[in-house]
This record gives structure tokens, sequence and C-alpha cells, in this order.
């Protein structure tokens, strides 16, 4: 095994040495699973190692969080809201070495590690705002001298399963919107982002402790899918939130419904931009540089699928690889670089083994298609002319690949568009109001996210985050996804002396 690196400031600073304890359980740290390094993916050296958690941990430790509920669930939401206020100033406190620590572990470059942290910290500004709206709704009763409305209560605890490609940000979709929906929170972070599951965990608890609140109420392991799987069997977690691939998403799925739980699933993507011939390819080509190279097409909204009007093939085509020829890769001394490397040498093999299998379905390799020598996870983006049919086009490859092909009509643009079993983000670039609107409708893009002259990435937390079909389903975010993390109830109140019966039923 390589030697632990020296601990540098940014990981010192954020409590991060060589050795850590990989659970936080009922207010203290520990773990006593197994010993893993935590590697960085531009040149696989070790950064620093965790004992993760066991499954006593685990149990220890969901214990202590469901004791904590019973605390704060009495705690008013306006305070809740204080709470996660303070979790966002402190993250802002921290901002750029927590967000080093991210791209270092990660494999982003800086710029995306530190949006990250501050998708996170406007996440905490957003759930402060909605702790005092969590509003429900007075409904008319047909009885006379009675009232209907709705009581919107906490759940109890939000377990959440993040992924190593966003390791930050969804924990902060789920946990900032279910704290202040008065839920104490579970978190299994990605087994291969260790750190920052340690370094977020301590922020937040401290703010916690601070405050004379018990820490377990953010309980939080570093561990593999054993860990994952108790927190999908148990029954004091009455929501799970999973982001991860289709098929394992399932297998969650299918557990905790046995349980009768509830589910809220980000899974696979597949995701489209269809160009138009009256697009501005300028603006098209600098958008489908960042949505298929930004992150190394480790991100679930990347544009895989790129669908061009025939008319304009050959020039958005040309214009695409000049820009991909400029592109430079990564290392910590250039800042300006998009393209990072993949997460781990498995995530460089898949990349090679895909490449092979897209050649042998009829792939017509453009730009690129092949690792770079290096002592990182390095591949180089890669174009390639694919037909729509080839049943590699319906699968996701976690690399910069980007398929293009040609349409003639908007008609056939959106089945192609449709034709994957993923729904999550899709785009089209055109002037055209008709073409937009028919885009935005019940015929057009069958994808939670659908956008107009913008990439299939980058969306900003106003808005519920999810999709369709085999992406699961499940919105996160903004809009009314906080629903998802309360319990309704219906309530009638009588205030009369008589008992009228709703429908005009009458027992005599």
């Amino acid at each position: 095994m390589e030697t632990v690196k020296e601990t540098t400031a940014h990981l010192s600073s954020l409590g991060i040495g060589h050795r850590n304890p990989g659970c936080y359980v009922n207010g203290s740290w520990r773990g006593s699973g197994r010993l893993v390094t935590s590697v960085d993916p531009s040149n696989n050296q070790v950064i620093a190692e965790v004992v993760e958690a066991s499954i006593d941990d685990y149990k220890e430790g969901v214990q202590g969080c469901f004791e904590a509920s019973k605390i704060w669930m009495k705690v008013p939401a306006p305070k809740r809201g204080e709470i996660v206020r303070q979790i966002g100033v402190a993250l802002r406190d921290n901002l750029y070495d927590f967000g080093k620590l991210l791209s270092e572990e990660m494999g982003k470059i800086p710029s995306e590690g530190i949006g990250e942290i501050q998708e996170v910290i406007d996440m905490c500004d957003y759930a402060v705002g909605l702790s005092r709206q969590l509003n429900g709704k007075v409904v008319p009763s047909e009885r006379p001298d009675h009232v209907m409305m709705e009581m919107w209560n906490p759940l109890g605890i939000v377990g959440v399963i993040t992924a190593f490609n966003f390791p930050c940000a969804v924990l902060g979709w789920n946990a900032c919107i279910a704290l202040v929906c008065g839920n104490c929170v579970v978190w299994k972070g990605a087994p291969t982002t260790p750190l920052v599951t340690i370094a977020m965990t301590k922020i937040v608890t401290h703010v916690l402790e601070k405050n004379n609140l018990p820490g377990a109420i953010f309980t939080s392991f570093c561990g593999g899918a054993e860990i994952g799987e108790a927190i999908a069997r148990d029954t004091r977690i009455p929501l799970v939130s999973f982001t991860g691939s289709s098929k394992v998403g399932l297998r969650v799925q299918q557990i905790v419904h046995e349980r009768f739980g509830k589910c809220l699933m980000e899974l696979s993507g597949n995701n489209a931009i269809i160009v138009m011939d009256d697009a501005d390819i300028k603006l098209t080509v600098r958008s489908v540089l960042f949505a298929s190279v930004g992150t190394a097409g480790q991100r679930c909204t990347t544009c895989r699928r790129l669908l061009i009007h025939e008319s304009i093939y050959q020039a958005v085509l040309d214009q695409l690889i000049v820009v991909y020829k400029q592109e430079k890769i990564w290392n910590p001394l250039v800042m300006d670089s998009l393209l990072a490397p993949l997460h781990t040498p498995i995530s460089k093999e898949n990349f090679i083994k895909g490449i092979e299998v897209i050649k042998s379905q009829g792939g017509k390799i453009l730009f690129g298609g092949s690792a770079i020598e290096s002592q990182g996870n390095y591949v180089q983006p890669t174009i390639i002319e694919i037909s729509p049919t080839a049943p590699v086009v319906k699968e996701e490859l976690f690399a910069p690949v980007l398929y293009i092909m040609k349409f003639q009509t908007l008609d056939e643009a959106i089945e192609m568009n449709n034709s994957v079993p993923q729904g999550l983000s899709s785009s089209i670039f055109t002037q055209k109001p008709e073409t937009i609107f028919k885009w935005l409708g019940p015929f057009g893009s069958d994808c939670g996210i659908v956008n107009v002259n913008i990439p299939t990435n980058g969306a900003e937390i106003g808005g519920a985050f999810g999709g369709e079909k085999a992406t699961g389903g499940g919105r996160e975010a903004g809009s009314d996804s906080w629903k998802q993390y309360m319990r309704r109830s219906t309530c009638t109140i009588n205030y009369g002396s008589e008992l009228p019966l709703a429908q005009g039923i009458n027992f005599g």
C-alpha cells in the first residue's frame, strides 16, 4: 500500500487526519469496520485512511437517532430553520477548504468542488425560508358546522444514501429540507468519498452541539452496501432517499416497499440535446461542451446523446470538434480546464470496455476514444457517430462519451429523445415558439427536466429535481419537494351538536 500523504492545511482545518473514524454514532466518532483509503483520482495517491462503520455501529447509531428524533420533532419549525441557517454559515466559513477537499477526493475541477459546497449553502438558505412556510390547507366542508384542514407532521427519520459524483450536494438537497421538516437524518455517503462524509458531518454536528441539541440528530456512516441495505430494511426509517444506478435503485425500492416504507429515487440519466435547424450554433456548441465533458461525464444530467437537424449537422459537428480539441486536462495547477479524471481506475476500465462495445455496434469514433497514459484516471472526451437503434445508445456509460445522430423533423427528434428507458433531463435549441411549446407539452419530452436553449445539466435548486421512467420518479430540492419529507393528515372538526354525514348518508 502507498504511504498516506502528509496531511495538508485544508484537511487539518476540517478535522481530517491520517486515520479517521468513519461514523458518527450517538454524538461520538467511532468505526469498527474495515480500514479503507481515500484516493485522489488525479494521481491515484492515498489522501487518508478511514475506519468504516460495522453493522453494530449502525444499530447503535440508528437507535440514538431514533431517540433524538423525539426531541427534534418538538422543536418549532422556524427554530429548526435557525439551526439550518447556522449550518449554512459554518459551510460558508469552510467553503474554500471543503471545496478543495471535495475536488481532491472526488476528482472534480476546483471550481466545481467549491460550487458543490455553495449549492449546499444555497439549500440551507432555501430551507430557512421554507421553515416558515410548511403550510397546510383549509378545505371547505360539505357538512354544516364542520371544518376540514390539512396538517403536516414530521416522518421521524429520513435515510439518505448518496453517490460519489455529488458526494455533498445531494445530501444537502435532502438533509436541509428533512431537518426543517422536523426529521433526523441518517446518511450513508459513497464508499469512495469518505472524507467528504466526515467533513460534512463534523460541520453539521458542531452546530447541533453548540445549540445544546443531540448530535445524533445527524447520524452518518462511511460504509459499503451492507450499511445501505440496513437502511433500506430499517422500519424506523419511513423514507429512504437513494441516488445511484437504476439497477441498485430498483433493489433498494423493492426492499423499502416490502416494509411499506417510502422511497425517493434519483437514478440513471441518458440525456439528449436536440439541435433544430434554427438553433444558435455558437450557443449550442458551448452548451454541449459543458454538458458532455463537465465532471468527466459523471453527472446524471450529462448530455450523452446529441440529436442534430440534418441541415446543420456538419456545421455543428465541425465547431464541436474544434472546442473539444481546445479542452485542457485538469491538474491542480490548471484552474481553467473542464476535463477532470474519472473517479476510479475501474471507471477508466469501464470506459475502455465501453468503447469496444460501441465500435462492435457500428459506432464511428470522430474524436477521442482512448484512455490517457497518466498516473490518474484520465480518458479522452469522445464523440461517436452512431445509429439511434444501436442497443448501447439506450445504456448509460458514466464517462465523457457523446453519441451524435441526425434527424429530419421535430417529431422524429422527440421520438428519439423519448426512446430510452431513462427520463431525467433533456434540452432543445431553437428560436421558434411553436417548437418550444410542443417540446414542453404532453407530446414533447418525457423527462422530468425539460430545457430550452440551455444544457441538460446545471439545475437550479428552486425547481424540483428528478426524472421519470428508470430515473425513478423522485423529486428533490425546490418547488413542493418538501411534502415528501412530511406526513399529511386530513383533519375534520365538528364544532356543532349534530352529526351530519358526507354524501347525504342518513342512518336514521
